[in-house]
């Protein structure tokens, strides 16, 4: 009886140990579902949620990254929201449904999708947010992007240098001839958008405090130039306005500080329409180098954009999504600056640099960014 009582004893120990064995697995709901490194993620699903295609580098961003991944052996979700905030929740949420392991999003609102990003941590799936920010909720793990407070210094230095107040390697000139500035900012809904302008008005503000350059209209705050959305018809709406209401008087805008290439565009059209030849136009900076603007810039018409080589970018956003699903660290480089209102963001950074009719084609031409008939 001992015997037996003895062997019932060491059975039920080897059953509890097999039991607690299984109910530590990581599957979805259980204690250690906080991390999708968990098993084998060969061919794992992976969601990409983009903002638009009413941009070109979305399109190229959202194509590039799913190619790379599927080169990998991933399975992925590629969807574009048509910068429809309920749109993107809700592919969001058919992405977790389906049993994605990790979200790449780039978000149209940074606020927008909190319950989404609670229902992927309970679900163990790790959110990279691409290039955008996503505010007010811890579950974001990591974020690639470029370094986007130096994306506005250099779009207002470059203004500066088109209007001749810096020289070539970012010297004053002495130039004392006061400048006429406006300013425009982007999507209040997108974080990238206030380090853009803390960047660029940062750089502007000692001219504008001592005359050199003057922002005829008054209107410097984020809330007043602000672009919803970042659409260029916005963005004209605001010129035609400014110039009606500002410069009736035969004043000339000399320079224009554009966030956007899109919002440039928008901006020139509005400059035309109101009398100011193509040859002729104010300095305007961009971002993006969108073919588009490349080839105003090209014409004369756009002074300056800033290139953020996106292939780099999903590149490093791609090895972030291996490494997760193999459960290794990704690689970042800033634990300081992206403060998403609930936590430091783990985030690496890229450098952008800033694009001229001088160096165009070397940058963007040359690298392969770009073939030459497509700025034809």
């Amino acid at each position: 009886m001992k015997t037996s009582k003895l062997l019932l004893s060491l059975t039920a120990g080897i059953l509890a140990v097999s039991v607690a064995g299984c109910g530590s697995g990581t599957g979805r709901g259980g204690a250690d579902s906080d991390t999708a490194d968990s098993g084998d993620n060969s061919g794992a699903l992976v969601g990409i949620a983009m903002p638009t295609k009413t941009s070109e580098r979305w399109i190229k961003d959202g194509d590039s990254i799913q190619a790379s991944l599927e080169d990998l052996g991933y399975e992925t979700t590629l969807e574009y929201a048509d910068d429809d905030i309920p749109t993107q929740v809700q592919q969001v949420s058919n992405m977790i449904t389906k049993g994605a392991k990790v979200l790449v999003v780039a978000a149209i609102d940074g606020t927008a999708l909190s319950d989404q990003l609670d229902n992927a941590a309970a679900a163990g799936i790790k959110v990279i947010a691409y290039d955008r920010l996503i505010t007010g909720n811890e579950n974001v793990d990591y974020y690639t992007t470029f370094d986007n407070y130096t994306v506005g210094v250099q779009q207002a230095t470059s203004l500066l240098t088109g209007l001749g107040v810096l020289d070539a390697d970012g010297k004053e000139t002495g130039a004392t001839e006061p400048k006429n500035i406006e300013l425009f900012a982007g999507s209040p809904d997108d974080n990238n958008a206030n380090f853009f302008y803390d960047g660029a008005m940062d750089t502007l503000q000692p001219y504008i405090d001592k005359g050199t350059l003057t922002v005829k209209s008054g209107q410097t705050a984020f809330t007043q130039i602000a672009t919803l959305r970042w659409d260029p018809a916005t963005a004209q709406k605001r010129m035609q306005n400014l110039i009606a209401s500002t410069y009736s008087g035969g004043e000339k805008v000399d320079g224009v500080l554009s966030p956007y290439d899109g919002i440039s565009l928008g901006i020139i059209s509005a400059l035309t329409g109101s009398g100011y030849a193509p040859d002729a136009l104010p300095v305007i900076t961009g971002q993006d180098a969108e073919a588009a603007s490349v080839k105003s810039i090209m014409d004369n018409q756009q002074y300056s954009t800033i290139f953020k080589d996106t292939r780099a970018l999903g590149e490093q956003t791609v090895e972030m999504v291996d490494d997760v699903l193999k459960g290794e660290e990704p690689e970042v480089n800033d634990t300081e600056t992206y403060d998403n209102k609930v936590k430091i963001v783990p985030t690496y950074l890229l450098d952008p640099i800033v694009v001229t009719k001088d160096n165009y084609k070397e940058l963007l031409v040359d690298s392969g960014y770009y073939e030459a008939s497509d700025l034809q």
